[in-house]
């Protein structure tokens, strides 16, 4: 194969794994809720084979899908972004990233303070639009930073961008991803910039991820190393801390990354284009909106019915996800550990089903192969088997 077009929808789960319950997540299943609302449209995806999907039982299957398809289970111990994507680019993370639920100790909060200049507000676990609601007009009257976390492996640096612009508040976050490391090692520094008014804050596109780097050669790295094009769209080059690339774009909105993905597919180049749509995480998953998460994967659908008239001969498109985030699910607003599906769709693909995929990293291997790079990785390919 000569290009391989794999697209991250970020945290659309489809069904709680057998320990979620350990990862306090009862019951889950991003899909199903989704199902549950009158907005989704999603005919090009049903067509795929999604709805065949091992476990799918909220959707109409496909009589003869256009595609392969697979339940992939999630081996590293972890529910995020970060550990979530490196294991589809064949890592597998044995050992959680650290997490705050009391918030930061000294030892990380106090070299911060030294190194900034300015005080700290909340650190402790906080949804991001109720922790500016709560701390906002004190940050604003103080200079102090408003720093929380969640139940992922996060330390999260809110700040008004009439006080802290945001190439500073950058600045900051790189000074705590210096001090985050070791045992403090998480998984991504964020930047979480703000506007507007006490009583009517809202956070801008100007978010910045500040990623742990990967312990090992990952997919994209691999793919550079091999003399081919390594692409990242949307939050791809933050995940993997800028290694492996060769050319990267950020995205304002799904419609941004997908318009992104347009314009390099109407590009020769020869690789991999990987591509994260975070939308379908941080402005329905955890914001609990079910219709609007719908409403999103309309939109994708949409989109593919367009891009997959354009793919050349020698294509392959890979959908799929990093983690779960229920937007029916009320006991959090956190991620959801769940299996995540994988479509892969081209010229050449056959139909399939693949079953349910022991390892996220199965993705990476299978990549590797169709590219022909080597790449040390746990996963198995299944390459043979949808050619």
């Amino acid at each position: 194969m000569k290009r391989v077009f794999l697209i991250v929808l970020d945290s659309f789960g489809i069904g709680a794994m057998p320990d979620s319950e350990s990862f306090g997540d009862v019951g889950v299943n991003t899909l199903a809720s989704c199902a549950t609302s009158d907005k989704l449209h999603i005919p090009n995806m049903l067509r795929a084979g999604l709805g065949n999907i091992d476990g799918v039982t909220c959707l109409p299957k496909e009589a003869a899908p256009m595609g392969a398809y697979a339940r992939l289970k999630e081996v590293s111990m972890g529910k995020d972004t970060t550990i979530g994507h490196w294991e589809i680019a064949g890592i597998v993370s044995e050992n959680p990233l650290p997490t705050y639920p009391d918030g930061f100790p000294d030892e990380v909060l106090i070299p911060f303070m030294e190194q900034t200049g300015r005080g700290v507000l909340a650190n402790a676990p906080w949804s991001g639009t109720e922790v500016i609601d709560r701390f906002g007009q004190e940050h604003m009257e103080t200079g102090k930073l408003i720093v929380y976390t969640s139940a992922d492996s996060v330390f999260q640096i809110a700040a008004h961008e009439d006080i802290v612009p945001p190439e500073q508040l950058y600045e900051y976050c790189r000074i705590a991803r210096k001090i985050l490391q070791g045992k403090h090692g998480v998984g991504r520094v964020i930047a979480r910039p703000f506007v507007g008014e006490p009583g009517s804050f809202k956070r801008t596109a100007n978010r910045h991820d500040f990623s742990l780097e990967p312990p090992k050669e990952t997919l994209p790295e691999a793919v550079k190393n091999a003399g081919l094009d390594s692409i990242g769209v949307g939050k791809i080059h933050d995940i993997f801390a800028g290694i492996g690339l060769t050319e990267y774009v950020y995205n304002k909105s799904n419609a941004n990354g997908m318009e992104h993905t347009d314009n390099f597919a109407a590009r020769d180049f020869h690789g991999l284009c990987f591509v994260n749509l975070v939308d379908f995480d941080m402005q329905f998953g955890h914001r609990r909106d079910i219709p609007g998460y719908a409403a999103a994967l309309t939109e994708f659908d949409s989109w593919l019915g367009r891009f997959l008239p354009t793919m050349g001969e020698e294509d392959v498109l890979m959908i799929t996800a990093d983690h779960g985030c229920d937007p029916g699910y009320t006991a959090t607003t956190d991620h959801t550990r769940e299996y995540i599906p994988l479509l892969i769709l081209g010229k050449q693909i056959k139909p399939v089903n693949l079953g349910t995929r022991a390892s996220f990293a199965d993705i990476a291997a299978t990549v590797a192969e169709f590219l022909n790079v080597p790449l040390d990785t746990p996963g198995v390919s299944f390459a043979q088997e949808v050619l």
